[in-house]
């Protein structure tokens, strides 16, 4: 595997210094200063559904991909069929693992670039070894100033007003027909064992907020783009006029595996909550709620206007 590296490293170093004149420097989120390409043409994406899909739909297609393996072995890029069309299955996308990724594989594609997270395993030193290797830490940045940061550096910075002005007319939509800043949504998030609390729970976290919607102060106490894990006992505070939750279908996941990761947790849990005895706890696919493409958060932006604004609601006491 070293030599690999090693090989494929120097390929890159002669074709960078051929090309000097086309590169730039980007400052990553280590600190580091790399030296990228203007316009890369190879580029090997190591997050699938917070870098691949995003770029996919700036209409970047990089040369290889981090992504899934589903129950029967194969591999998908997670969100990217259904917000995008595009796929390892139909597209010219290698995969290249998941975590940690490949590195003899990504060495093999011979990138001129590598976009990573701060959530990905393989080592980031290695992955300079191969290719200019810009980390971009999602925890620091969130979604859209991740995805922001992934069309500076592909080239496609100029698309970003053309989509912002879209979701903002969804968003006046909604402040026009919805009494947002009366009405509390919640967005909770339950496994087998735990309750899961994001701020912002992904486009549904980032609608709420730029629609003027008001949130439990739960969900507002954990820290800004970042989560909490918490004991199922506190479920009450995480109760609203609405609560908002996802299915993975990724993983073969339904509603009903959501309600029963609920009930498992806290038996009874339905009773507990006013969204949920009102029947007003909605349970949506989690491809469109959390993957950063504009076209997921037009997607969750007419669902939520369509639950919240599309018929009366018991509100909560």
């Amino acid at each position: 595997m070293k030599r690999a590296i090693a090989i494929f490293a120097t390929l890159a170093a002669l074709t960078q210094q051929a090309n000097a004149q086309d590169t730039r420097v980007f400052t990553d989120d280590t600190g580091t200063e790399v030296t990228i390409p203007m316009t890369p043409q190879r580029i090997v994406s190591l997050h699938d559904s917070v870098l691949t899909v995003s770029m996919l739909e700036l209409g970047v297609t990089p040369v290889g991909s981090m992504g899934r393996v589903d129950q029967d072995g194969v591999p998908f890029i997670r969100s990217a069929k259904t917000l995008t069309g595009v796929d390892f299955d139909n597209a010219d996308i290698t995969f290249v693992g998941a975590f940690p990724v490949d590195l003899e594989a990504i060495a093999a594609l011979n990138p001129d670039l590598i976009l990573t997270t701060q959530w990905q395993q393989a080592p980031v030193d290695q992955l300079r070894q191969i290719a200019p290797t810009v980390l971009i830490d999602y925890t620091a940045r969130g979604d859209w100033g991740t995805y922001a940061t992934v069309a500076d550096i592909v080239g496609q910075a100029a698309q970003i007003d053309t989509m912002e002005a879209r979701y903002a007319a969804a968003i006046a939509q909604i402040r026009e027909r919805i009494d947002t800043e009366n009405i509390v949504v919640s967005t909770i998030h339950a496994k087998e064992d735990s309750l899961f609390v994001f701020n912002p729970y992904g486009n549904i976290g980032r609608v709420l907020y730029d629609a003027g919607f008001a949130q439990p102060q739960a969900v507002l106490d954990v820290p800004l783009n970042d989560f909490a894990e918490m004991s199922g006992e506190l479920l009450p505070q995480f109760d609203g006029d609405f609560i908002i939750t996802t299915f993975n279908g990724s993983v073969a996941d339904t509603p009903d595996d959501v309600r029963g990761f609920f009930e498992n947790l806290v038996p009874g849990y339905c009773d507990l909550l006013h969204a949920c005895r009102s029947g007003q706890m909605y349970i949506i696919p989690r491809e469109e709620a959390s993957a950063s493409t504009y076209d997921a958060l037009l997607a969750t932006a007419y669902t939520i206007q369509s639950i919240i604004g599309g018929s009366e609601f018991d509100p909560m006491p």
